[in-house]
């Protein structure tokens, strides 16, 4: 079974940086397209940004020249650099795998890990 763990969220000033990784186990991770979603109090969960098994990178309108979405398919795990965080930024952000095979598609999501962007 699959299992994504994250870690790196915290607490940051407004302009400063974090990096959040995702480890995973139990799953072929390099064949997977791999996704960041973040979610605030009383909002939808939104995809941020999502690599694809050949390193194919998007990312959503607003944090377009922010944040990087990296993967090491040896380490077998995701990051996302965050840089130049606004408070709008602020939300527990999850790590999510996806592939689409023959026969079903596997999804697997992360526990989550908080960012809070306040001075």
């Amino acid at each position: 079974q699959g299992q994504l763990v994250e870690s790196g969220g915290g607490l940051v000033q407004p302009g400063g940086s974090l990096r959040l990784s995702c480890k995973a186990s139990g799953i072929t991770f390099s064949v997977y397209t791999m996704n960041w979603y973040r979610q605030a109090p009383g909002k939808q969960r939104d995809l941020v940004a999502s690599i694809t098994s050949a390193g194919i990178s998007d990312f959503a309108d607003s944090v377009k020249g922010r944040f990087t979405i990296s993967r090491d398919n040896i380490k077998d795990t995701l990051y996302l650099q965050m840089n130049n965080l606004k408070p709008e930024d602020t939300a527990v952000y999850y790590c999510n795998a996806q592939v689409r095979t023959v026969v079903r598609d596997y999804t697997y999501w992360g526990q989550g890990t908080q960012v809070t962007v306040s001075s």
